[in-house]
């Protein structure tokens, strides 16, 4: 009896590699760069046959060949690199896109980035989905206990009114339900726009001027347009400009659902803290 059941031990986990050993070899098409980045995290990086604009990290994903971007995706292309498994983010692509990829069969898993705490669970996702569960929980573990260290950090500094400049011409900023606003949160930073009707709204130098932010907060964006540049000066009542509280932090960190958002956090919060010393002088 011993014999058999370490016998049938032994075929289960062999069973377990093969199945790993599959999963290890899908050809994946990747529909947004958050995805990408994690996949490269987790170690199954290499098995990316296609993917979008703006998948630029690591270096190695500048290599895999393009399929479009937010503003479509090319069907014919996708379907000639004949991929076993397509990750997608309905925020990032179209939904008629996404529709017609389903529609062809083919398997398709969603990434369900939204919130900071949720990458850990896309990172485990993509472990199981590729066969790396072991990589991907210790990044995901790794993560985590970073987030918490950096909510331990701030939490009981004094709060400092944030505008975030998301675009500069039509000026938009972020709203509650955004990914930017909750790591405005963590920095103890309290949004101005928090109560806008929408996630993204579109705002006016006027809005600015009553919402009164100690800080303005500029993301160095990556883009294929030239971002127009704002004279903050011409508006001294603001108390971010009367104190010249402005900090520039790093787009491509904070906007993505990746392990590196960490470093764009922290630098984020440091230099809100900076301007929290100088705004808060007696």
């Amino acid at each position: 009896m011993v014999r058999l059941a370490f016998f049938l031990l032994v075929i289960l986990h062999s069973f377990s590699v093969i199945a790993a050993t599959s999963k290890q070899q899908l050809r994946i098409v990747a529909l947004a760069p958050h995805i990408v980045e994690n996949l490269y995290t987790i170690g199954a990086g290499e098995q990316i046959v296609g993917t979008v604009e703006y998948a630029d990290f690591p270096a190695a994903a500048n290599d895999i060949p393009r399929i479009g971007g937010h503003q479509g995706i090319q069907l014919e292309k996708l379907l000639a690199l004949k991929p076993d498994l397509v990750l997608a983010w309905k925020t990032g692509s179209k939904a008629e896109d996404l529709a017609r990829i389903e529609r062809f069969g083919i398997d398709i898993s969603y990434s369900d980035a939204s919130e900071v705490d949720k990458v850990p669970n896309e990172l485990r996702r993509l472990g199981m989905l590729t066969g790396r569960e072991q990589a991907a929980e210790q990044a995901a573990i790794e993560f985590a206990d970073k987030i918490a260290a950096i909510r331990a950090e701030y939490q009981h500094k004094t709060e400092v009114a944030v505008f975030y400049q998301l675009w500069p011409e039509p000026m938009m900023t972020v709203g509650k339900n955004t990914w930017i606003n909750q790591l405005i949160d963590i920095c103890q930073g309290r949004n101005v726009f928090a109560n806008s009707r929408t996630d993204y709204p579109q705002i006016s130098i006027e809005n600015v001027v009553v919402a009164k932010p100690e800080v303005i907060i500029l993301p160095d964006e990556k883009s294929q347009q030239q971002q127009a540049v704002i004279d903050w000066s011409q508006w001294p009542e603001v108390p971010a400009v009367k104190h010249k509280q402005f900090i520039s932090v790093n787009a491509d960190l904070l906007h993505r659902f990746t392990t590196r958002m960490i470093d764009g956090l922290d630098d984020m919060c440091i230099k809100i803290d900076d301007s929290r010393a100088i705004i808060k002088e007696p």
